[in-house]
Protein backbone atom coordinates (compact mmCIF):
# COMPACT_ATOMS: atom_id res chain seq x y z
CA UNK A 1 0.00 0.00 0.00
CA UNK A 2 1.30 3.72 -0.67
CA UNK A 3 0.02 6.75 1.47
CA UNK A 4 -0.51 10.13 0.43
CA UNK A 5 -0.67 12.19 3.46
CA UNK A 6 -0.87 15.83 3.69
CA UNK A 7 -2.63 18.63 5.87
CA UNK A 8 -3.02 22.20 4.79
CA UNK A 9 -5.20 25.36 6.38
CA UNK A 10 -7.34 27.80 4.36
CA UNK A 11 -8.85 31.14 5.14
CA UNK A 12 -12.87 29.72 4.53
CA UNK A 13 -15.44 28.45 6.66
CA UNK A 14 -15.47 24.64 7.56
CA UNK A 15 -19.12 24.81 5.36
CA UNK A 16 -18.27 26.24 2.40
CA UNK A 17 -14.60 24.06 2.14
CA UNK A 18 -17.13 20.97 3.04
CA UNK A 19 -19.29 21.83 0.39
CA UNK A 20 -16.53 22.31 -2.16
CA UNK A 21 -14.88 19.05 -1.69
CA UNK A 22 -17.66 16.61 -1.35
CA UNK A 23 -18.81 17.85 -4.81
CA UNK A 24 -16.13 15.36 -6.48
CA UNK A 25 -16.51 17.09 -10.03
CA UNK A 26 -14.25 19.57 -8.48
CA UNK A 27 -11.19 17.47 -8.74
CA UNK A 28 -10.85 18.98 -12.35
CA UNK A 29 -10.15 22.20 -10.52
CA UNK A 30 -7.31 21.58 -8.26
CA UNK A 31 -6.22 17.60 -8.90
CA UNK A 32 -3.01 17.70 -10.19
CA UNK A 33 -3.94 14.63 -12.47
CA UNK A 34 -7.41 14.98 -13.15
CA UNK A 35 -8.21 16.30 -16.39
CA UNK A 36 -12.40 16.01 -16.19
CA UNK A 37 -15.01 14.57 -13.40
CA UNK A 38 -18.42 14.27 -13.50
CA UNK A 39 -20.93 13.21 -11.61
CA UNK A 40 -23.07 9.72 -12.19
CA UNK A 41 -25.60 9.76 -9.58
CA UNK A 42 -28.96 11.94 -9.92
CA UNK A 43 -30.28 13.67 -6.49
CA UNK A 44 -28.33 15.44 -3.94
CA UNK A 45 -24.95 14.03 -2.95
CA UNK A 46 -24.86 11.81 -0.41
CA UNK A 47 -23.35 8.16 0.84
CA UNK A 48 -23.47 6.05 -2.44
CA UNK A 49 -23.10 8.79 -4.98
CA UNK A 50 -20.50 7.79 -7.61
CA UNK A 51 -18.74 10.12 -10.01
CA UNK A 52 -15.88 9.53 -12.90
CA UNK A 53 -12.81 11.26 -12.54
CA UNK A 54 -10.08 10.98 -15.90
CA UNK A 55 -7.10 11.62 -14.52
CA UNK A 56 -3.74 11.88 -17.13
CA UNK A 57 -0.63 9.32 -16.57
CA UNK A 58 2.75 10.08 -18.20
CA UNK A 59 1.08 8.14 -21.50
CA UNK A 60 -2.19 7.63 -21.74
CA UNK A 61 -4.75 8.24 -19.00
CA UNK A 62 -7.04 6.09 -16.50
CA UNK A 63 -10.77 6.48 -15.93
CA UNK A 64 -11.81 5.85 -12.38
CA UNK A 65 -15.04 5.67 -10.29
CA UNK A 66 -15.27 7.08 -7.19
CA UNK A 67 -17.97 6.24 -4.93
CA UNK A 68 -18.97 7.89 -1.07
CA UNK A 69 -18.68 6.05 1.33
CA UNK A 70 -18.81 8.02 4.29
CA UNK A 71 -20.17 11.71 4.72
CA UNK A 72 -20.46 13.46 7.66
CA UNK A 73 -21.29 17.47 7.55
CA UNK A 74 -18.67 19.73 7.88
CA UNK A 75 -16.62 16.97 9.23
CA UNK A 76 -15.60 14.02 7.40
CA UNK A 77 -15.40 12.45 3.54
CA UNK A 78 -14.58 9.29 2.40
CA UNK A 79 -14.50 8.38 -0.96
CA UNK A 80 -13.10 4.49 -2.90
CA UNK A 81 -11.88 4.68 -6.37
CA UNK A 82 -11.12 1.89 -8.92
CA UNK A 83 -9.57 1.59 -11.98
CA UNK A 84 -7.66 -0.99 -13.93
CA UNK A 85 -4.59 -0.54 -12.06
CA UNK A 86 -5.33 0.39 -8.40
CA UNK A 87 -7.81 1.33 -6.07
CA UNK A 88 -7.54 3.95 -3.54
CA UNK A 89 -9.41 5.45 -0.86
CA UNK A 90 -9.70 9.11 -0.08
CA UNK A 91 -10.70 9.98 3.72
CA UNK A 92 -10.50 14.18 4.35
CA UNK A 93 -11.29 15.25 7.48
CA UNK A 94 -12.03 18.93 7.71
CA UNK A 95 -11.80 21.01 11.56
CA UNK A 96 -12.69 24.40 12.10
CA UNK A 97 -9.91 26.54 13.47
CA UNK A 98 -10.00 30.17 14.59
CA UNK A 99 -8.93 31.61 10.92
CA UNK A 100 -10.84 29.40 8.93
CA UNK A 101 -10.26 25.30 8.44
CA UNK A 102 -7.98 22.61 8.79
CA UNK A 103 -8.03 19.97 5.89
CA UNK A 104 -6.77 16.44 6.49
CA UNK A 105 -6.09 14.75 3.49
CA UNK A 106 -5.18 10.95 2.97
CA UNK A 107 -5.14 8.65 -0.19
CA UNK A 108 -4.46 4.88 0.62
CA UNK A 109 -3.25 3.42 -2.87
CA UNK A 110 -3.67 -0.58 -3.55
CA UNK A 111 -1.97 -1.85 -6.75
CA UNK A 112 -3.09 -4.44 -8.29
CA UNK A 113 -0.12 -7.00 -8.72
CA UNK A 114 0.99 -6.27 -12.62
CA UNK A 115 1.87 -2.55 -11.91
CA UNK A 116 2.63 -2.91 -7.77
CA UNK A 117 6.47 -3.04 -8.75
CA UNK A 118 6.29 -0.11 -10.93
CA UNK A 119 4.31 1.59 -8.32
CA UNK A 120 6.67 0.75 -5.82
CA UNK A 121 9.52 2.43 -7.72
CA UNK A 122 7.53 5.78 -8.22
CA UNK A 123 6.46 6.62 -4.76
CA UNK A 124 8.50 9.74 -4.35
CA UNK A 125 6.49 10.83 -7.90
CA UNK A 126 3.46 9.94 -5.76
CA UNK A 127 4.04 11.79 -2.60
CA UNK A 128 5.20 14.85 -5.18
CA UNK A 129 1.52 14.40 -6.69
CA UNK A 130 -0.22 14.66 -3.52
CA UNK A 131 1.52 17.39 -2.91
CA UNK A 132 1.01 19.17 -5.72
CA UNK A 133 -2.71 18.46 -5.10
CA UNK A 134 -3.23 19.57 -2.04
CA UNK A 135 -1.68 22.86 -2.58
CA UNK A 136 -4.25 23.19 -5.83
CA UNK A 137 -6.99 22.59 -3.28
CA UNK A 138 -5.63 25.00 -0.73
CA UNK A 139 -5.05 27.50 -4.07
CA UNK A 140 -8.62 26.87 -5.37
CA UNK A 141 -10.06 27.48 -1.57
CA UNK A 142 -8.14 30.84 -0.87
CA UNK A 143 -9.86 31.91 -3.99
CA UNK A 144 -7.87 34.80 -4.48
CA UNK A 145 -7.66 34.82 -8.20
CA UNK A 146 -7.43 38.18 -10.44
CA UNK A 147 -9.16 38.91 -13.26
CA UNK A 148 -7.37 37.54 -16.37
CA UNK A 149 -6.32 39.99 -19.37
CA UNK A 150 -7.17 38.74 -23.11
CA UNK A 151 -4.25 36.73 -23.60
CA UNK A 152 -1.68 37.48 -26.47
CA UNK A 153 -2.80 34.95 -29.16
CA UNK A 154 -6.61 36.02 -28.32
CA UNK A 155 -5.97 39.16 -29.03
CA UNK A 156 -4.05 38.20 -32.16
CA UNK A 157 -7.02 36.05 -33.45
CA UNK A 158 -9.54 38.88 -33.10
CA UNK A 159 -7.30 41.43 -34.58
CA UNK A 160 -7.62 39.17 -37.74
CA UNK A 161 -11.13 38.48 -37.20
CA UNK A 162 -11.21 34.86 -39.15
CA UNK A 163 -9.41 33.43 -36.19
CA UNK A 164 -11.45 35.32 -33.26
CA UNK A 165 -14.32 33.98 -35.53
CA UNK A 166 -13.10 30.45 -34.76
CA UNK A 167 -12.77 30.54 -31.25
CA UNK A 168 -16.87 30.41 -30.92
CA UNK A 169 -16.59 26.38 -31.84
CA UNK A 170 -15.86 23.61 -29.33
CA UNK A 171 -12.11 24.33 -30.40
CA UNK A 172 -12.04 27.65 -28.56
CA UNK A 173 -13.47 26.29 -25.59
CA UNK A 174 -11.30 23.48 -25.16
CA UNK A 175 -8.39 25.72 -25.85
CA UNK A 176 -10.18 28.42 -23.07
CA UNK A 177 -10.44 25.94 -20.58
CA UNK A 178 -7.51 25.23 -19.92
CA UNK A 179 -6.36 28.50 -18.27
CA UNK A 180 -9.96 28.00 -16.62
CA UNK A 181 -9.44 29.20 -12.66
CA UNK A 182 -11.14 27.15 -10.38
CA UNK A 183 -14.78 28.47 -8.71
CA UNK A 184 -15.20 27.75 -5.02
CA UNK A 185 -17.06 30.76 -4.62
CA UNK A 186 -20.45 29.71 -2.26
CA UNK A 187 -23.44 31.00 -3.92
CA UNK A 188 -25.57 28.77 -1.44
CA UNK A 189 -29.19 30.28 -1.64
CA UNK A 190 -28.16 33.50 -3.37
CA UNK A 191 -31.04 34.09 -5.55
CA UNK A 192 -30.38 34.48 -9.41
CA UNK A 193 -33.20 34.67 -11.64
CA UNK A 194 -32.57 33.18 -15.16
CA UNK A 195 -35.57 33.78 -18.30
CA UNK A 196 -35.91 31.43 -20.89
CA UNK A 197 -34.45 28.18 -18.31
CA UNK A 198 -36.62 25.36 -20.35
CA UNK A 199 -34.07 24.25 -22.88
CA UNK A 200 -30.39 24.95 -24.35
CA UNK A 201 -28.35 27.67 -22.58
CA UNK A 202 -30.82 28.53 -20.13
CA UNK A 203 -31.16 25.13 -18.60
CA UNK A 204 -27.75 24.03 -18.91
CA UNK A 205 -26.91 27.22 -16.96
CA UNK A 206 -29.62 26.27 -14.12
CA UNK A 207 -28.83 23.01 -13.66
CA UNK A 208 -25.31 23.45 -12.93
CA UNK A 209 -25.99 26.93 -10.50
CA UNK A 210 -28.90 24.23 -8.83
CA UNK A 211 -26.02 22.07 -8.48
CA UNK A 212 -23.57 24.66 -6.53
CA UNK A 213 -26.67 25.70 -4.12
CA UNK A 214 -28.16 28.29 -5.77
CA UNK A 215 -31.84 29.53 -5.42
CA UNK A 216 -33.31 30.16 -8.50
CA UNK A 217 -36.71 31.72 -10.20
CA UNK A 218 -36.64 29.83 -13.73
CA UNK A 219 -39.16 32.45 -16.26
CA UNK A 220 -40.68 30.46 -18.56
CA UNK A 221 -43.38 31.09 -21.06
CA UNK A 222 -45.27 27.17 -20.99
CA UNK A 223 -46.20 25.95 -17.23
CA UNK A 224 -46.20 21.86 -18.05
CA UNK A 225 -42.78 22.65 -19.81
CA UNK A 226 -41.95 24.61 -16.34
CA UNK A 227 -42.87 22.31 -14.58
CA UNK A 228 -41.13 19.43 -15.66
CA UNK A 229 -37.90 21.49 -16.18
CA UNK A 230 -38.15 22.12 -12.51
CA UNK A 231 -38.69 18.58 -11.45
CA UNK A 232 -35.68 17.69 -13.74
CA UNK A 233 -33.48 20.04 -11.98
CA UNK A 234 -34.53 18.96 -8.46
CA UNK A 235 -34.23 15.26 -9.77
CA UNK A 236 -30.68 15.92 -10.81
CA UNK A 237 -29.49 18.33 -7.74
CA UNK A 238 -31.43 17.76 -4.85
CA UNK A 239 -32.01 21.08 -4.51
CA UNK A 240 -35.43 22.34 -3.71
CA UNK A 241 -34.67 25.77 -3.99
CA UNK A 242 -35.93 26.05 -7.20
CA UNK A 243 -38.95 28.40 -8.73
CA UNK A 244 -40.81 29.44 -11.54
CA UNK A 245 -42.46 32.69 -12.69
CA UNK A 246 -44.69 32.17 -16.36
CA UNK A 247 -44.06 34.95 -18.51
CA UNK A 248 -44.20 35.26 -22.26
CA UNK A 249 -41.19 37.93 -22.03
CA UNK A 250 -42.65 39.09 -25.98
CA UNK A 251 -45.39 41.25 -24.14
CA UNK A 252 -44.04 43.42 -22.37
CA UNK A 253 -47.67 43.28 -20.16
CA UNK A 254 -46.20 40.08 -19.18
CA UNK A 255 -42.99 41.60 -18.31
CA UNK A 256 -44.48 44.19 -16.48
CA UNK A 257 -46.90 41.48 -14.32
CA UNK A 258 -43.63 39.72 -13.81
CA UNK A 259 -41.63 42.48 -12.49
CA UNK A 260 -44.79 43.43 -10.52
CA UNK A 261 -45.29 40.20 -8.85
CA UNK A 262 -41.48 40.25 -7.75
CA UNK A 263 -41.27 43.25 -6.19
CA UNK A 264 -44.02 42.72 -3.81
CA UNK A 265 -42.31 39.63 -3.26
CA UNK A 266 -39.52 41.81 -2.21
CA UNK A 267 -36.59 39.30 -2.16
CA UNK A 268 -33.61 40.56 -3.26
CA UNK A 269 -31.90 38.98 -6.66
CA UNK A 270 -28.04 38.57 -6.27
CA UNK A 271 -28.05 37.89 -10.45
CA UNK A 272 -30.25 38.30 -13.29
CA UNK A 273 -29.95 36.46 -16.66
CA UNK A 274 -31.27 37.86 -19.50
CA UNK A 275 -31.17 34.66 -21.41
CA UNK A 276 -34.53 34.52 -22.98
CA UNK A 277 -34.03 34.73 -27.33
CA UNK A 278 -35.26 32.94 -30.29
CA UNK A 279 -34.89 33.08 -33.98
CA UNK A 280 -37.62 34.49 -36.02
CA UNK A 281 -38.20 33.38 -39.35
CA UNK A 282 -40.46 34.43 -40.95
CA UNK A 283 -40.77 37.84 -39.28
CA UNK A 284 -43.47 37.85 -37.42
CA UNK A 285 -45.44 40.35 -34.89
CA UNK A 286 -46.57 40.00 -30.95
CA UNK A 287 -50.43 40.36 -30.48
CA UNK A 288 -48.74 43.73 -28.97
CA UNK A 289 -48.07 44.82 -32.51
CA UNK A 290 -44.12 44.96 -32.34
CA UNK A 291 -41.73 42.70 -34.30
CA UNK A 292 -41.09 39.71 -32.52
CA UNK A 293 -37.52 39.61 -31.76
CA UNK A 294 -37.27 43.40 -31.22
CA UNK A 295 -39.93 42.61 -28.32
CA UNK A 296 -38.25 39.49 -26.92
CA UNK A 297 -34.58 40.06 -27.52
CA UNK A 298 -34.57 43.93 -26.53
CA UNK A 299 -37.46 45.51 -25.53
CA UNK A 300 -38.10 42.64 -22.73
CA UNK A 301 -34.64 42.63 -21.34
CA UNK A 302 -34.56 45.97 -20.51
CA UNK A 303 -37.79 46.50 -19.19
CA UNK A 304 -37.02 43.81 -16.75
CA UNK A 305 -33.77 44.79 -15.95
CA UNK A 306 -34.87 48.63 -15.48
CA UNK A 307 -37.88 47.16 -13.15
CA UNK A 308 -35.80 45.13 -11.48
CA UNK A 309 -33.39 47.11 -10.40
CA UNK A 310 -35.02 47.61 -6.82
CA UNK A 311 -34.69 44.37 -6.18
CA UNK A 312 -30.79 43.96 -7.80
CA UNK A 313 -29.72 47.12 -5.00
CA UNK A 314 -31.44 44.84 -2.38
CA UNK A 315 -28.22 42.33 -2.57
CA UNK A 316 -24.84 42.88 -0.97
CA UNK A 317 -23.25 42.08 -4.87
CA UNK A 318 -25.54 42.13 -7.18
CA UNK A 319 -24.79 41.59 -10.65
CA UNK A 320 -26.77 41.37 -14.43
CA UNK A 321 -25.86 38.81 -17.26
CA UNK A 322 -26.95 39.13 -20.47
CA UNK A 323 -26.82 36.95 -23.63
CA UNK A 324 -25.77 37.96 -26.49
CA UNK A 325 -24.11 36.28 -30.11
CA UNK A 326 -21.60 36.94 -31.63
CA UNK A 327 -23.59 37.74 -34.85
CA UNK A 328 -23.74 41.35 -33.35
CA UNK A 329 -20.43 40.79 -34.63
CA UNK A 330 -21.36 41.53 -38.24
CA UNK A 331 -23.98 44.71 -37.28
CA UNK A 332 -23.86 47.89 -36.02
CA UNK A 333 -26.18 49.88 -33.74
CA UNK A 334 -29.08 51.78 -36.23
CA UNK A 335 -31.88 52.34 -34.02
CA UNK A 336 -34.45 53.29 -36.42
CA UNK A 337 -33.96 49.79 -38.21
CA UNK A 338 -34.14 47.91 -34.72
CA UNK A 339 -37.93 46.99 -36.00
CA UNK A 340 -37.20 45.49 -39.33
CA UNK A 341 -40.17 45.93 -41.95
CA UNK A 342 -42.61 43.11 -43.29
CA UNK A 343 -40.74 43.22 -46.97
CA UNK A 344 -38.10 40.78 -48.93
CA UNK A 345 -35.47 42.15 -46.96
CA UNK A 346 -35.98 40.66 -43.74
CA UNK A 347 -33.52 38.13 -42.17
CA UNK A 348 -34.10 36.90 -39.04
CA UNK A 349 -30.17 36.31 -38.57
CA UNK A 350 -30.11 39.67 -39.19
CA UNK A 351 -33.20 40.89 -36.95
CA UNK A 352 -31.58 38.54 -34.34
CA UNK A 353 -27.65 40.13 -34.50
CA UNK A 354 -29.35 44.04 -34.18
CA UNK A 355 -30.99 43.52 -31.43
CA UNK A 356 -27.81 41.72 -29.32
CA UNK A 357 -25.92 44.84 -30.73
CA UNK A 358 -28.33 46.93 -28.63
CA UNK A 359 -28.47 44.92 -25.83
CA UNK A 360 -24.75 44.72 -25.92
CA UNK A 361 -24.66 48.70 -25.88
CA UNK A 362 -27.21 48.66 -23.40
CA UNK A 363 -24.82 46.53 -21.44
CA UNK A 364 -22.17 48.67 -21.46
CA UNK A 365 -24.64 51.96 -20.74
CA UNK A 366 -26.04 49.86 -17.57
CA UNK A 367 -22.50 48.82 -16.15
CA UNK A 368 -21.66 53.25 -16.66
CA UNK A 369 -24.65 54.34 -14.94
CA UNK A 370 -25.10 51.90 -12.21
CA UNK A 371 -21.48 51.77 -11.33
CA UNK A 372 -22.24 53.86 -7.76
CA UNK A 373 -24.95 51.15 -6.29
CA UNK A 374 -22.38 48.19 -6.83
CA UNK A 375 -24.36 46.99 -9.82
CA UNK A 376 -22.04 44.72 -12.13
CA UNK A 377 -23.15 44.15 -15.20
CA UNK A 378 -21.53 42.24 -18.15
CA UNK A 379 -22.71 40.55 -21.40
CA UNK A 380 -21.53 37.46 -23.02
CA UNK A 381 -22.27 35.20 -25.88
CA UNK A 382 -21.72 31.46 -26.37
CA UNK A 383 -19.91 30.87 -29.55
CA UNK A 384 -21.35 28.36 -31.60
CA UNK A 385 -23.41 26.07 -29.20
CA UNK A 386 -25.89 22.92 -30.54
CA UNK A 387 -29.05 23.89 -28.69
CA UNK A 388 -32.36 23.80 -29.55
CA UNK A 389 -32.65 27.22 -30.89
CA UNK A 390 -29.83 26.66 -33.39
CA UNK A 391 -31.71 23.45 -34.95
CA UNK A 392 -34.69 24.24 -35.28
CA UNK A 393 -33.54 27.81 -36.31
CA UNK A 394 -30.42 27.39 -38.35
CA UNK A 395 -30.69 24.08 -39.92
CA UNK A 396 -28.63 24.96 -42.60
CA UNK A 397 -25.09 26.33 -40.47
CA UNK A 398 -25.80 23.51 -37.75
CA UNK A 399 -25.29 20.84 -40.40
CA UNK A 400 -22.11 22.33 -41.79
CA UNK A 401 -20.81 23.24 -38.46
CA UNK A 402 -22.00 20.29 -36.32
CA UNK A 403 -18.83 18.96 -36.08
CA UNK A 404 -17.41 21.72 -34.25
CA UNK A 405 -20.40 23.30 -32.46
CA UNK A 406 -20.14 23.36 -28.67
CA UNK A 407 -22.51 21.59 -26.15
CA UNK A 408 -24.97 23.44 -24.30
CA UNK A 409 -23.13 23.26 -20.98
CA UNK A 410 -20.19 24.36 -23.19
CA UNK A 411 -21.54 27.37 -24.67
CA UNK A 412 -22.95 27.95 -21.09
CA UNK A 413 -19.87 27.78 -18.90
CA UNK A 414 -19.20 32.05 -18.99
CA UNK A 415 -22.65 32.33 -17.81
CA UNK A 416 -22.14 30.50 -14.51
CA UNK A 417 -18.82 31.61 -14.34
CA UNK A 418 -20.17 35.18 -14.47
CA UNK A 419 -22.55 34.53 -11.82
CA UNK A 420 -20.35 32.49 -9.15
CA UNK A 421 -16.49 33.16 -9.17
CA UNK A 422 -15.53 36.29 -7.01
CA UNK A 423 -13.05 37.86 -9.56
CA UNK A 424 -16.14 38.02 -12.14
CA UNK A 425 -17.06 41.02 -10.31
CA UNK A 426 -13.95 42.59 -10.73
CA UNK A 427 -15.25 43.69 -14.59
CA UNK A 428 -18.32 45.53 -15.54
CA UNK A 429 -19.39 46.62 -19.07
CA UNK A 430 -17.94 43.89 -20.95
CA UNK A 431 -17.74 41.03 -23.21
CA UNK A 432 -16.61 37.61 -22.60
CA UNK A 433 -16.12 34.66 -24.23
CA UNK A 434 -14.75 31.34 -22.33
CA UNK A 435 -14.01 33.31 -19.15
CA UNK A 436 -11.97 36.27 -21.30
CA UNK A 437 -12.84 39.54 -21.70
CA UNK A 438 -13.40 39.70 -25.81
CA UNK A 439 -13.54 43.05 -27.88
CA UNK A 440 -17.34 44.25 -28.75
CA UNK A 441 -16.15 45.21 -32.16
CA UNK A 442 -13.94 43.11 -34.69
CA UNK A 443 -14.26 45.60 -37.22
CA UNK A 444 -14.21 49.50 -37.59
CA UNK A 445 -17.56 49.23 -39.54
CA UNK A 446 -19.73 48.06 -36.58
CA UNK A 447 -19.32 50.81 -34.39
CA UNK A 448 -22.30 53.20 -33.94
CA UNK A 449 -22.31 57.07 -35.49
CA UNK A 450 -22.20 59.81 -33.06
CA UNK A 451 -25.36 59.74 -31.15
CA UNK A 452 -27.08 56.52 -31.80
CA UNK A 453 -26.58 55.21 -28.12
CA UNK A 454 -28.37 58.42 -27.08
CA UNK A 455 -31.32 57.32 -29.70
CA UNK A 456 -30.91 53.78 -27.85
CA UNK A 457 -31.49 55.33 -24.62
CA UNK A 458 -34.34 57.67 -25.60
CA UNK A 459 -36.02 54.86 -27.32
CA UNK A 460 -36.12 52.26 -24.87
CA UNK A 461 -36.68 54.83 -22.00
CA UNK A 462 -39.78 56.45 -23.80
CA UNK A 463 -41.39 53.36 -25.47
CA UNK A 464 -44.91 52.33 -25.50
CA UNK A 465 -46.67 49.54 -26.79
CA UNK A 466 -49.69 50.19 -29.45
CA UNK A 467 -51.87 48.94 -26.88
CA UNK A 468 -50.00 51.17 -24.06
CA UNK A 469 -50.22 54.47 -26.32
CA UNK A 470 -53.73 53.52 -26.35
CA UNK A 471 -54.57 53.25 -22.62
CA UNK A 472 -52.94 56.36 -22.39
CA UNK A 473 -55.19 58.56 -24.88
CA UNK A 474 -58.33 56.65 -22.99
CA UNK A 475 -56.84 57.66 -20.21
CA UNK A 476 -56.07 61.63 -21.01
CA UNK A 477 -59.20 61.59 -22.75
CA UNK A 478 -61.27 60.54 -19.58
CA UNK A 479 -59.20 62.50 -17.57
CA UNK A 480 -57.87 59.85 -15.05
Amino acid sequence: MTVLHETVEVARPVEEVFAYISDFTTTEEWDATATSARKLSPGAIAVGTQFEVVCALPVGSVTLLYTMEKLQDNALIVLNGRCAFFEVRDTITLSRTATGTRIDYRAEFQFKPLVSSVAARSSKGLQSMGRESVAGLAQALEDKFQLKEPSRFTRAADRLVFPGVMMFSRMGYTRGRKHFNPMSASVKNKHMLITGASSGLGYAAALELARRGAALTLVMRDRRKAENTVAEIQRETGNPEIHVEIADLSLMSDVDALVARLLKGGRPIDVLINNAGALFNPRAETSEGLEQSFALLLLSPYRLTEGLKPLLVKSPSPRVINVVSGGMYSQKLDVAALQMPDNADYSGSVAYARQKRALMVMTQEWAKEWADEGIVVNAMHPGWADTPGVRESLPQFRRLTRSVLRSAEEGADTIVWLAVATEAGDASGELFLDREIRPPHLVKSTREPVGERERLLELLRGFRTPDEMASSAVSQSTGR
